[in-house]
């Protein structure tokens, strides 16, 4: 079957990375159908239980069918198509137009619900048993059943400034996550964040299922780590300790993910901040088993140094902090 990830326009790479990932994760074989404006589609024979762990994805939809984005042609699409709507089953439309505004939304819904009514089934604007989405983008339609929606306001609970451990410029809870599952790390495997600040990667880690290694040069920033990942019930081993000095042994973490500091209250024990990019991905790319993934965080471009380490580049994003932070995040794979 065709299956849709309606993407949020958060990011212009993160999202679709962050499926990629996950499905990774799960091992799932799948076929790319589009990769469009804030929507993935791709073929596989069944879905992974992702969608509890994806931050960046509205809706996951079983597609029903793809058409140009022209009234007639979508009346004539949700016409044909098999709904797999049972006779006593209640459905809605719900439509969305992604940045360009080609038809009337709200008449395109009305439109479809009427054509779905007269084929003999029951509308409930309220509470359906089934929703029907119909999603534009880039001259395409693509009209789906809904399978899952994802539940966004969670991250909202875990906002660094609601935890109880608080400490400015760290990673916002959605952004953790979608770089955790980047990692394509499964639930039991060991994750490791050699700086692990407040905690905010660990939580998101922790959170999936997944075993958390959380080290900090600073006992501060351990003790309030501690503090932030009881209060949402995450165990995890927390060490004072130098991230390029992390003494575990070599092959025994499954993923890693790392947003050194910029500044100098990164500079405890590097001479310099090159220096400590270049001794903790070595001693990271030690430490990871063969195969897996290390997300590393900079301010910086560091594929050069990443290299040297022994990685290999598999992507890198842009994100755009405020006008004077843009922070890289480059995937590695050992």
């Amino acid at each position: 079957m065709k299956v849709a990830f309606e993407l949020s326009g958060e990011h212009e790479t993160l999202p679709k990375a962050e499926v990629l990932g996950c499905l990774e994760a799960f091992g799932a074989r799948f076929k790319e159908v589009a990769d469009l404006d804030q929507l993935f589609v791709i073929e596989i024979e069944k879905v992974p239980p992702i969608a509890m762990r994806l931050a960046m994805t509205h809706h996951v939809l079983e597609v029903l069918g793809i058409c140009p984005v022209e009234l007639g042609a979508i009346a004539d699409l949700v016409g044909a198509v098999d709904l797999d709507l049972k006779k006593d089953e209640t459905f809605c439309v719900r439509a969305k137009q992604v940045k360009e505004h080609v038809l009337n939304i709200s008449d395109l819904e009305k439109k479809a619900g009427a054509i779905i009514y007269k084929r003999g089934y029951r509308v409930n604007l309220e509470n359906p048993d089934v929703v029907f989405r119909l999603i534009l983008t880039e001259g395409q339609c693509i009209f789906g059943r809904l399978m899952y929606s994802v539940d966004r306001k969670q991250y909202e609970h875990r906002r660094p400034h609601r935890r109880p451990f608080f400490h400015p410029g760290v990673l916002l809870p959605r952004t953790a996550r979608a770089l955790v599952n980047i990692s394509s790390i499964c639930k039991g495997e060991t994750l490791l964040d050699p700086f692990c600040g407040t905690g905010g990667v660990l939580m998101e880690a922790g959170l999936i299922g997944a075993r958390c290694i959380g080290v900090d040069v600073q006992r501060k920033m351990i003790l309030g780590a501690n503090t932030n990942l009881q209060t949402y019930g995450i165990s995890g081993e927390l060490v004072i300790g130098d991230a390029c000095n992390l003494g575990l042994a070599g092959n025994s973490v499954d993923a890693i993910v790392m947003d050194p500091p910029y500044g100098r209250s990164a500079l405890f024990l590097a001479r310099s901040l090159e220096d400590l990019y270049d001794s903790s991905l070595k001693e990271t790319h030690r430490i990871l088993r063969q195969g897996k993934k290390a997300i590393v965080v900079s301010q910086a471009p560091i594929e050069r140094i990443a290299k040297g380490a022994g990685f290999t580049i598999a992507e890198s994003h842009r994100q755009r902090v405020h006008k004077s932070l843009t922070r890289q995040i480059t995937v590695l794979r050992k």
